[in-house]
């Protein structure tokens, strides 16, 4: 392979990326508590469209009041969210990058002190005080996914991608060792997996063909085996209801955790299935140009980019410009971060990153 990075992509749906750089959705922390839009999210995600990202995704935003992974999350489970969502994709897609939010639901994940509830898991689970859903409120959880991305549509995003990775709520379900249920969404990977299948059939249903359609799963920790990743990437594959995989490795150059699938990357792995008409990219330490370059040539359609994505604003062009470009030089200044986009409370999160911000 020896695909270009400028070159566009284009969809099953008939969006048309421009180049092979995605955003990855990224945590911050910097919107308004009552999940409604902050200028500082704002001016984070418009920056990166301006500075040359194909398609921009925002950071995870949850359906449900319930299921709140981070405080200053921003939300899409109401339609007092829609006015936000609106002037946030018009922003994205006036620098021609396509505008895709993100759907979320923490689950077991969400702090208890941030919704003032037990949190909700498909069973319960007395390491995270977290009570198992009804079948009545598994149900109303589908049905919610699927409302959030009409209100998506109806804001004008371009698309939206269901979270189904990191020990989320859908990766709950998916987890032979988390999901504890004895009806239909429990047992087998079919019935573990049937929420994830029976959203994106529903948004496809509900939002059209002509909306842009993605999954994100991690093949690796929270419960999760490679074998049955992939089996559930062929399924998505084969139904042709989504348009883009977004497989989360943590290292896109590492070997798989478990050792009778060593004999080859985890990148490998996934880059030997059949996609068919449906795209995929890997997000996991694709750093520099050089990175972006080996996973071009790997067979991946587009790069996931988040570390130099926060270092840089105009990481796509910067890579573009210098094949072999390298990001700043870690630990960076709190006011490297702010020049580059970086509302407050976004800087304060970036401490949490070891080694990442001058202490």
């Amino acid at each position: 392979m020896n695909t270009k990075p400028n070159t566009p992509v284009t969809f099953q749906c008939g969006a048309i990326m421009p180049n092979r750089f995605m955003l990855a959705p990224m945590t911050n922390t910097q919107s308004q508590e009552d999940g409604t839009l902050s200028n500082a999210e704002y001016q984070w995600l418009t920056m990166r469209a301006k500075g040359g990202f194909g398609l921009t995704m925002t950071c995870a935003s949850h359906v449900q009041f319930i299921g709140k992974g981070f405080p200053g999350q921003l939300g899409i489970y109401n339609d007092t969210h829609i006015e936000g969502h609106r002037r946030l994709a018009s922003g994205i897609k006036a620098h021609n990058s396509l505008a895709v939010i993100q759907l979320h639901h923490a689950g077991m994940r969400t702090p208890e002190d941030l919704i003032g509830e037990q949190p909700v898991c498909p069973s319960a689970i007395e390491k995270h005080n977290a009570r198992g859903l009804s079948l009545e409120e598994v149900i109303e959880l589908r049905n919610d996914f699927i409302t959030a991305a009409e209100r998506s549509q109806k804001a004008g995003y371009d698309g939206v991608e269901v979270h189904g990775a990191h020990g989320y709520i859908l990766t709950q379900f998916l987890s032979a060792d988390i999901n504890k249920r004895t009806d239909n969404y429990g047992g087998s990977l079919e019935n573990r997996a049937r929420l994830l299948f029976e959203i994106v059939d529903g948004i496809r249903e509900a939002c059209g063909p002509e909306f842009l359609l993605s999954v994100r799963l991690s093949p690796e920790r929270f419960g999760m085996k490679l074998q049955e990743a992939k089996t559930i990437c062929k399924q998505l594959i084969h139904d042709s209801h989504i348009d883009f995989l977004d497989i989360s490795l943590w290292d896109v150059f590492k070997q798989p955790e478990e050792p009778e699938f060593q004999d080859k990357s985890l990148l490998q792995h996934f880059a030997d299935l059949d996609y068919k008409h449906v795209k995929w990219t890997v997000a996991g330490k694709i750093n520099s140009g050089q990175d972006v370059r080996k996973v071009l040539d790997a067979g991946v359609d587009f790069v996931s980019i988040g570390r130099s994505a926060i270092l840089h604003h105009d990481f796509p062009k910067q890579v573009l410009a210098h094949a072999n470009f390298e990001p700043a030089a870690l630990p960076v200044s709190e006011e490297h971060l702010r020049n580059e986009g970086l509302g407050d409370n976004f800087v304060t999160y970036m401490k949490r990153w070891d080694g990442f911000v001058i202490d």
